[in-house]
C-alpha cells in the first residue's frame, strides 16, 4: 500500500510540473503572438520603417532562444559529496552501501556475493533491509531513492 502511494505522488508531482512547464511556454508564446500583433497594428498606423520590425522580431526571438537554451541545456554536475546524515539517520551500514553500490552497476545477488566474500542470503538480507529503510519496493526504485538522497552518485 506504501509503495503505491508513493509511486502515485511522484507521479502526481510529474503531471504537476509538466503542466506547470507547459502554462509557462504557452503563455510566453501567446505574449511574443500578441507583441507581434501590436507591432504590426504600430506598422500599419504609424508607418514605422520595417527595419525596426526585423530589429525588434530578432531580438526577441534571440532573446527567446537564449531562454529556451538555458532551460534545456543540462548543467554540469558537482562533484558527488555522499549525504553522511541521510545514511546515519537511515541507519544505514556501510556494507548495505556496499551492497547498494553494487546494485547500481547492476549486479546480481551472486555476483555481490562474490565480490563481498559473503553468502547469496546475506546479500539477501541486506537487500530486504535496504528496501525497508529506504522505504522502496524494488531495486530501482532503491537506487533511485539512493540517489534522490545523495547516498549514490
Amino acid at each position: 500500500m506504501e509503495t503505491h502511494r508513493l509511486r502515485h505522488s511522484s507521479t502526481r508531482g510529474l503531471f504537476t510540473d509538466m503542466w506547470r512547464l507547459i502554462l509557462i511556454y504557452g503563455a510566453a508564446l501567446a505574449a511574443l503572438a500578441f507583441l507581434l500583433e501590436w507591432l504590426d497594428f504600430k506598422h500599419d498606423v504609424k508607418h514605422w520603417s520595417t527595419e525596426f520590425y526585423i530589429t525588434a522580431v530578432a531580438i526577441i526571438f534571440v532573446a527567446l532562444g537564449i531562454w529556451i537554451g538555458n532551460r534545456l541545456t543540462a548543467k554540469p554536475r558537482q562533484a558527488f559529496v555522499r549525504n553522511d546524515a541521510a545514511i546515519m539517520s537511515l541507519g544505514i551500514s556501510m556494507r548495505e552501501i556496499e551492497v547498494l553500490e553494487m546494485l547500481s552497476a547492476g549486479h546480481a545477488n551472486k555476483v555481490i556475493a562474490r565480490k563481498l566474500a559473503i553468502s547469496p542470503n546475506t546479500v539477501k538480507t541486506h537487500v530486504a533491509r535496504l528496501f525497508e529503510k529506504l522505504e522502496v519496493a524494488s531495486r530501482i526504485q532503491a537506487i533511485s531513492r539512493a540517489r534522490e538522497l545523495d547516498i549514490l552518485p
